[in-house]
């Protein structure tokens, strides 16, 4: 299913490390001949199963925690992504951020502060929706918005549009991300590949259909008009962030079957990288196991067993 590469060709997907790249080289859409939507769904309910079985070793194996970072342009499909892939695990041990504008608080902090608030404990998973790459993204698109951050020194845009400048936020993305591998969690990040005809075709869809109206902002419209920008902004920032620990790949999101799909495959081939396994217990451990067993089922009727009143002795017996 999610392991097989016949289907799913993960390291076309992989964005190597200390390469640039350019994103009209990778596809927007599914050009295989295997794969089709009712087939793909099929595979991806089988594929919940696996991911389940595997959260469950993770959560008991308690060593490694998982970052999983989505990125995109507006409409890609990263909620839809994050309902039908995610669905299978178990919620106690999934936690789901979505990050939006920062707000003044948390502009009086780093860049990373409240993305570090939100990161998984051992045994869990995280899931970013936007994520630290928003600072090397939209503020590269807009670096006016730098300025909201006080940093010392930087007090004009002209200090911002510098390449010198965002060349030191992907050294400290990649240091920030090399401390959370090295103390053992596993980043996978994903970068939604949508056309720009194919948001166009979303964007209508909200506009016309009344149950989705609350998904279409005129902000999304305005962003639009800086897709080339943007493009660009996602070129530089892949390239110089994508590492053996913390990988960017580039999911060919028209097809939002496929997309789902594809993500499914890259999370499971990662975890089974771990191999991971329940913790093995002790001879004492299973010699109380073994007397836990016998306490049960020595219980009647599936009821624990109540001690016995003592006798009490009628006036004739004192």
């Amino acid at each position: 299913m999610l392991s097989d590469e016949k289907l799913i060709r993960v390291k076309d997907l992989l964005v190597k490390p200390k390469t640039k790249i350019k994103l009209k080289d990778y596809s927007n859409k599914y050009k295989g001949k295997v794969l089709n939507k009712q087939e793909s769904e099929k595979l991806l309910e089988g594929g919940r199963k696996q991911l389940a079985e595997i959260q469950d070793k993770l959560y008991a194996h308690n060593r490694y925690s998982v970052l999983i970072i989505f990125q995109a342009m507006d409409a890609a499909g990263k909620d839809g992504a994050v309902k039908h892939i995610m669905s299978g695990f178990n919620p106690l041990g999934v936690k789901v951020y979505s990050f939006k504008a920062p707000t003044s608080h948390e502009l009086d902090h780093d860049y990373f502060w409240r993305h570090i608030l939100a990161l998984p404990a051992r045994g869990e998973i995280a899931i970013h929706n936007r994520s630290h790459y928003e600072n090397v993204l939209v503020t590269r698109v807009h670096p006016e918005y730098v300025l909201g951050e006080h940093i010392p020194g930087v007090d004009t845009v002209e200090k911002v549009d510098d390449d010198a400048f965002w060349e030191k936020r992907f050294k400290q993305i990649r240091r920030f991300e090399k401390n959370l591998s090295d103390n053992g969690t596993i980043i996978l990040k994903f970068f939604l590949h949508v056309s720009k005809k194919e948001q166009k075709k979303r964007f209508l869809e909200r506009i016309d259909d009344p149950t989705k109206n609350w998904k279409f902002s005129t902000g999304d419209l305005k962003e639009r008009a800086y897709w080339d920008k943007y493009q660009k902004a996602y070129e530089e920032a892949l390239s110089a962030t994508s590492t053996s620990y913390a990988p960017w790949f580039v999911i060919p999101a028209d097809d939002k079957w496929y997309a789902r799909l594809a993500i499914a495959s890259v999370i499971y081939r990662q975890f089974n990288k771990l191999e991971l396994s329940y913790p093995t217990v002790s001879e004492a451990q299973k010699a109380e196991l073994k007397k836990a067993r016998i306490t049960l089922m020595g219980e009647e009727n599936g009821e624990e067993e109540k001690p016995k009143k003592a006798k009490t002795k009628n006036k004739k017996e004192a």
